[in-house]
């Protein structure tokens, strides 16, 4: 890994990645691979996770393709320093923001995404001027060998690269010295990767998760408003989603209501035995089967299923469960769920939401479906969540020109459109000075008098006057 990371740094430090002619040519060669490969693409996210067709052209290749078009698009403005004001202390200057990349980055995928994780960091990578590592996650090995295989047709392999393997190659990988990590996954690895990083000062970026709250109040349009959320949960990989749904809250007249709605929408969506359906994910792997099972397994658990619950571990399928009031200090309401399981808590008053939501760490994402314009309001105000959307879930994702990304627990920086360029890009400060007014400008040096310091003070506070009379020498010294 030594003798890699080593290659590309030369690479780098040729200056071959600078122009923006390379930048154009690798996102096009990523765009030109997402055209040129969409089978393959399909095949490898059927192989691993069993997802629908339609699903995965939706949340990862076009997605992807509209990331890489937008960022060909708006790439010229992006590297397009950025002039400031200068101040009078430093008259005469210019003064701008110059983006340049930060180097060497690695780029650790998840299991759940495998194609678009993968994807979007290096679009932002490679536009803003780095050399990159690719790691895809060896959960899903069929788009991992689907990069090692396709990629290096596309771009640049002496400034970009894939490296496939497990834990130790991870590992081996973490030990060498970074310019960036950006890791996407869950908060114990997380912990690993940002403990990792601090041996070099490396700055991370860490895409996590943790348990996104659903806000239901009484006076929506309960058949619209069930049909999103239940998209946005079960249409999102069966629930192996960092921002999809993991419980829903409610008032307790309302739930029975939201229960029926739920019902009848996952009937029409998956049909009578959703085990069969073609449009469900399946779960990744029988570790992940067992642990949501033990969720539902744990005691005073089953009896809280309203809907639900059924399980084909030789096809690692589980059918979409509807959980009503479990208890607070339950597994399934103290993990992230990552699966197709969905408790609802129930409250006096939906008012009672905040502090819920706010007793537990921070989520990746926060949903309210409502009309009542206060309490969106209230919401936006007080909730803390890496973002908020409201009388819908998971879309906020599809908008670059909004950041996504995580606070606290749930993550740190935030990529997408701008965002990601910025998360791989050093703004660099550059004053620039000319000497016309040097020879005027003598209250700057010793001897410092006190007629001196007055013109001084006066000067770096913004006066004009002071500033005049430093120019053209009309002070004592």
């Amino acid at each position: 890994m030594e003798t890699l990371v080593n290659d590309l740094r030369r690479s780098f430090q040729t200056g071959k990645t600078m122009p923006y002619k390379w930048r154009v040519a690798q996102l096009e060669g990523i765009l030109r691979l997402m055209n040129e490969r969409e089978k393959e693409i399909m095949e490898a996210l059927w192989s691993d996770l069993a997802k629908p067709r339609t699903e995965a052209y939706l949340h990862e290749i076009s997605l992807s393709k509209a990331g890489c078009k937008f960022a060909l698009k708006e790439l010229k403005n992006w590297m397009k320093p950025e002039k400031v004001p200068s101040l009078i202390a430093t008259f005469s200057s210019t003064a701008q923001i110059v983006p340049e990349p930060l180097g060497v980055v690695l780029v650790i995928s998840a299991w759940n995404y495998p194609f678009a994780l993968i994807i979007d960091p290096l679009i932002g990578a490679v536009a803003a001027g780095n050399a990159v590592v690719l790691k895809p996650s060896e959960v899903a090995p069929s788009t991992s060998a689907f990069f090692a295989k396709f990629l290096p047709h596309y771009v640049d392999t002496s400034c970009i690269q894939v490296v496939e393997g497990g834990v130790t190659e991870t590992t081996e990988l973490l030990e060498q010295k970074w310019d960036k990590i950006f890791y996407t996954g869950s908060g114990t690895v997380g912990r690993i990767v940002m403990a990792a990083a601090a041996k070099h000062l490396t700055p991370v970026a860490l895409e996590l998760g943790g348990k996104c709250p659903v806000v239901f109040d009484s006076d929506v349009n309960l058949k619209v408003a069930v049909k999103r959320m239940a998209i946005g949960k079960w249409g999102c990989n069966n629930g192996q989603a960092c921002i999809a749904p993991d419980y829903i809250i409610t008032t307790k007249s309302f739930a029975p209501k939201l229960v029926d709605a739920l019902k009848e929408t996952l009937k029409e969506f998956y049909g009578e035995d959703p085990l069969e359906s073609a449009d469900l994910s399946r779960i990744v792997s029988s570790n992940h089967f067992r642990r949501l099972t033990d969720f539902l397994d744990e005691e005073n658990i089953p009896e809280k299923i309203v809907h639900g619950g059924g399980r084909d571990e030789k096809h690692l399928k589980i059918a979409p469960t509807v959980l009503l009031d479990v208890p607070h200090d339950s597994l399934i309401m103290k993990d992230e769920i990552f699966g197709p399981l969905l408790p609802i808590i129930t409250v006096e008053k939906l008012e009672d939401c905040f502090e819920l939501i706010n007793s537990r760490p921070k989520p990746l994402a926060a949903y309210l479906f409502s009309k009542n314009k206060r309490l969106e309001e209230e919401f936006v105000q007080k909730v803390f969540a890496g973002g908020i959307l409201i009388n819908d879930v998971a879309l906020h994702v599809a908008n670059p020109h909004l950041p996504f990304g995580g606070v606290g627990e749930s993550g740190t920086g935030a990529y997408h459109g701008k965002f990601s360029f910025d998360t791989f890009s050093h703004k660099k400060a550059v004053l620039s000075r000319g000497y016309a007014t040097e020879m005027r400008i003598r209250a700057r040096y010793p001897p410092y008098t006190h007629h001196k310091q007055i013109i001084l003070r006066r000067v770096i506070d913004g006066s004009f006057i002071a500033l005049f009379l430093g120019l053209f020498g009309l002070h004592r010294d």
